[in-house]
């Protein structure tokens, strides 16, 4: 597995000797599964009041927090592919748990991967993860722009019955002004041979401007409904997508309620343009 240079950014797992190396080799024609999820360090929030009462979750460690984070991973075994935002990368709020780590142990995925975005030392380390159930070709990371440094992205590439699938992970500004800036740096992430997807807490609702000029750019598209997916105990706002390749069949798309955060994560199944089965 190719690594990036910058190593006090990105962490992954161990390469697995002899493991499969596409898609096909463990779903054969069946769809690919994909997971999108905001896990806010496994804090489970259940109403507006939490973020305040809360709100020292944040920064010191919670018995709660692994409860939570055992509840994210019993559902994660069912997906091939999936991108966390807002986890940690091993700091004391998380009893220095990689989260991504224990999460892909908890679901049985042997391959994961960690950007740091933010790095406070022992008081937090804010990160992305992607988890997958082969190896990816090469896994890499990159800064993203805003008025406050801490964005970034964190994307691998595959193999899927022989062509080449890019997967973005990312979490985007609530600023429209700094998102139009990450769109562009996406756009050249995106700008890629094969297939694409990106999953992501966006920060933006479908209609937004910015989205949709993203999405026709780059060859994107989102499903035609997408559920809404925050806030977890009463979702109202549709600010979480995977956004994939035009050429992609989307088979499903769903927002899964679970406990551990203050979103719903979402997931999709996604077949290649020639594949077979019902729509």
């Amino acid at each position: 597995m190719a690594r990036a240079a910058t190593r006090r950014c990105l962490e992954c797992s161990p390469g697995v000797a002899g493991g499969p190396t596409d898609f096909s080799e463990v779903r054969g024609n069946q769809p690919l599964r994909l997971l999108s999820h905001n896990i806010q360090v496994g804090i489970a929030t259940h109403r507006y009041r939490d973020y305040i009462l809360g709100g020292w979750k944040h920064l010191l460690p919670s018995a709660d927090r692994k409860r939570s984070l055992d509840t994210i991973g019993a559902t994660l075994s069912h997906f091939d592919i999936i991108g966390l935002q807002e986890a940690d990368a091993g700091s004391i709020r998380s009893r220095f748990l990689n989260q991504a780590e224990y999460l892909a142990e908890r679901a049985d995925l042997a391959h994961w991967a960690v950007r740091v975005n933010r790095d406070l030392g022992q008081f937090g380390k804010h990160a992305l993860g992607l988890l997958s159930r082969i190896e990816p070709i090469a896994i890499n990371q990159q800064p993203l722009s805003g008025r406050m440094p801490g964005r970034g992205a964190l994307f691998a590439d595959y193999l899927w019955n022989g062509e080449p699938l890019r997967v973005i992970d990312t979490h985007l500004a609530l600023g429209r002004g700094a998102r139009r800036m990450q769109f562009e740096q996406l756009g050249e992430l995106c700008n890629v041979p094969g297939f694409v997807v990106v999953m992501a807490d966006f920060n933006c609702e479908p209609d937004d401007p910015g989205l949709r000029q993203w999405l026709v750019e780059n060859g994107l598209k989102l499903p035609r409904l997408s559920p809404p997916t925050y806030p977890r105990w009463q979702p109202q706002r549709a600010i979480d997508h995977i956004a994939v390749s035009q050429a992609l069949d989307i088979r499903g798309t769903e927002a899964r309620p679970l406990g551990g955060s203050d979103h719903i994560p979402i997931a999709m199944s996604i077949a290649q343009p020639w594949a077979g089965g019902p729509h």
